[in-house]
This record gives C-alpha cells, structure tokens and sequence, in this order.
C-alpha cells in the first residue's frame, strides 16, 4: 500500500513497494532523502493549481547544481507558457494532453550554442564540437539537471513525468521553441500537483541482482529474475488500468519495428539538419 499523500513510507515499505514484497534486497542507512527518491512515480493527470511564486527559479537553481562534464554546462531549458505551443508539442507526442494540462511544461535542451557563441566571440575555432561526443555530453548533462529538478519538485510535493517524445520531431520542436542551430529538445518536462482523482502507484523496478553486477557483468538466472519481474508488471498494469501485459511484451513491442520508434528512426538525420554534424 502507498504512503498517506504528505507522509514518507519506512524503509521496508518503500522498498517493497518498488522491487515487491519478495524481491525487496536488504538496505542499509535511510533517511527521507532516500524515501522521497524511492516515492517517484509517473503522474499523467494534474490539478489546473497554478505553483507557487518562484518554484521554477527553485527548479531551476537545483538543476543548476547537478554535475555538468568539466563545467560546460551545455544545456538549457525553456518553460513553455503558449497553450497554441503546448497543443503542438502534445500532437508531436502522439496527443499526450497533460503536456496541454500541467501547470509547468518544461523542455530540457542539448545546448551547444553557447559554446559556438563563445568561439566565436573569442575568434576561436572549436575543433572538437562538431563529434558526437559534445552531443552526448549536453544529453548527459540536460539529464542530470532534469533529474535534480524533479528530484526538487518532488520534494515540494510536487509531481512529474519526462516526455521523451519530444525527440518524435527534434525538427518541429525548434522551429516551436525557436531554437539556434547546434540545440536540440531532448525531452520535456510536466510538474504540478497530482490529481487525487487519478491516482498513480509506483512502478516496480527489475530486481537488483539484474542490474547491480560485481566486479564484472554476469547474465547469471535472467530468465527467471525476468520471469519474476514480468508477474509483478502484469499485476502492476492490471491495477493501474493499463494493457495487461508483461515487461517482456512491453520491451519486445517498443522496439520490435522502425514503426515503433515513432520517428526516432530518422533522429540522426533530423539532429544534423538542426546543426549537429555528429562526426
């Protein structure tokens, strides 16, 4: 059973309540750190509440205190407030309506603009941005900030869900948010306040033996580990009112045809189209 709204469940609870009863591993030192982190959940439905004065400069500072690679900082972040974009964003994802519905939609961004300003402003060339590896590095760090920020929102009682179907058009999506080229939106943002019309459970996550490898990676009894986990997803669908069909079903259909990726497919093309070479 989840926490009273407002309350952090013990140890024992929080651990079940993500990995299942029998499948909970033994933790060590807690605090409410820890069970805020284990308390994240996906949140589709939000009350239309407006947040409070200065929470997306509060967002926004947590996020700035992630770790960035050698301090680049190659990321940005655009709060969408035009309902006649917000519509447009939720069609490029497949009619996602919360993205229309959340009070704070926020659009994490690959920023390597800064730094072409930066050469250029110096008469400098920069040899090295045109790799991917200065892609991977702004995806990394808009990530690590995102995460921050809706570690910090959740912690303000507040909820969230990442729309990774921003990259469904990284095309559209600058031409929306008036991009530079060399920025790309890597994946939106929604945060609110929950609707308790709508309630949503955590979702149970593979157990640790599957992802928590020592000293060196061992497949060891997947199918069973997998076997185990896919019961626990099928019961966890089923109650949420969800397609009742397991992990295995669910990771097979996702990426079982190019049809499936849902325009991703082309991503490559359409980030060079938008000013990242990815040499």
């Amino acid at each position: 059973m989840d926490a009273i709204p407002g309350t952090l469940p013990g140890k024992n609870a929080a651990l079940a309540a993500r990995y299942g009863d029998d499948a909970a591993p033994a933790a060590g030192p807690w605090n409410e750190t820890i069970a805020q982190l284990l308390q994240h959940r996906s949140v589709r439905a939000y009350l239309p509440t407006a947040l409070p004065t200065g929470t997306l400069e509060t967002l926004v500072a947590a996020a700035q205190s992630a770790a960035t690679s050698s301090n680049l900082q190659t990321w940005s972040v655009v709060s969408v407030t035009d309902p006649a974009v917000r519509a447009k964003l939720a069609a490029i994802a497949g009619g996602q309506k919360h993205i229309e519905q959340c009070p704070l939609y926020l659009v994490w961004l690959a920023d390597l603009s800064r730094l072409a300003r930066i050469a250029e402003a110096e008469g400098r060339v920069l040899e090295g941005l045109p790799f991917l590896e200065p892609f991977l590095v702004a995806s990394i760090d808009a990530a690590l900030a995102a995460q921050n920020a809706v570690v910090a929102a959740e912690s303000l009682g507040l909820s969230t869900l990442y729309i990774g179907a921003m990259r469904n058009d990284v095309v559209a999506v600058a031409e929306l948010l008036g991009l530079p080229p060399g920025v790309a939106g890597v994946f939106g943002l929604c945060v609110g306040y929950a609707d308790p019309a709508a309630p949503s459970e955590v979702k149970p996550r593979l157990p640790q033996d599957g992802v928590l490898h020592h000293g060196t990676y061992r497949i060891g009894d997947e199918v069973a580990r997998r076997a185990a986990y896919d019961e626990r997803m099928g019961a966890f669908s089923r109650r949420n009112e969800m397609q009742a069909d397991t992990w295995t079903e669910r990771v097979l259909s996702r990426i079982a045809s190019v049809k499936a990726l849902r325009g991703r497919d082309r991503l490559k093309a359409a980030l060079r189209r938008i000013g990242f070479p990815l040499q």
